[in-house]
């Protein structure tokens, strides 16, 4: 078993917490990681993301798929959670948005690797599906599929 590190101090986890007003002053958290010794895959399924077309102000929807291989930092969930909410009222394009997401989290946690699969309904009646990772998976993981199909329409 891992030796337990001390609790970091956190502002969102055990905290009434409100909705940031944008993204960018959402505040993202991490804790220490008990298992630095081996590599594994943690992933964060948010199936109701929820942001604004930037042009027409309409809503637009998304499965968002992240799994990464944690490092000496995983990300803490409920500061996640808000942190995409604060989305909601955010207007970005389906690959802004997605792209911002991986590139702040890889930037909080600095992961051995992430990848996010951001599956969007269609806009127009196009679906748009945005995937980013930031290099090759360390070998020897178990990497399962993200478990979303691809859109398909009927007939």
């Amino acid at each position: 078993m891992a030796k337990r590190k001390a609790k970091p101090a956190l502002s969102v986890l055990g905290h009434k917490a409100k909705i940031a007003a944008s993204p960018e002053a959402a505040l993202l958290e991490r804790v220490p990681n008990d298992h630095t010794d081996v590599d594994y895959v943690a992933r964060y399924t948010c199936p109701e993301f929820t942001s604004i077309c930037p042009i027409t102000g309409q809503p637009d929807f998304a499965i968002l798929v992240i799994d990464y291989v944690p490092n000496k930092w995983l990300l803490e969930s409920k500061a996640l959670k808000l942190y995409l909410h604060a989305f909601r009222n955010h207007g970005a394009f389906h690959e802004a948005c997605t792209v911002d997401i991986a590139k702040r989290i890889s930037a909080c946690i600095e992961p051995h690797w992430l990848r996010i699969g951001g599956y969007w309904y269609p806009r127009g009646g196009i679906p748009i599906d945005v995937f980013w990772q930031t290099g090759a998976p360390p070998k020897n993981i178990w990497l399962p599929d993200q478990g979303v199909a691809p859109y398909r329409a009927r007939g």
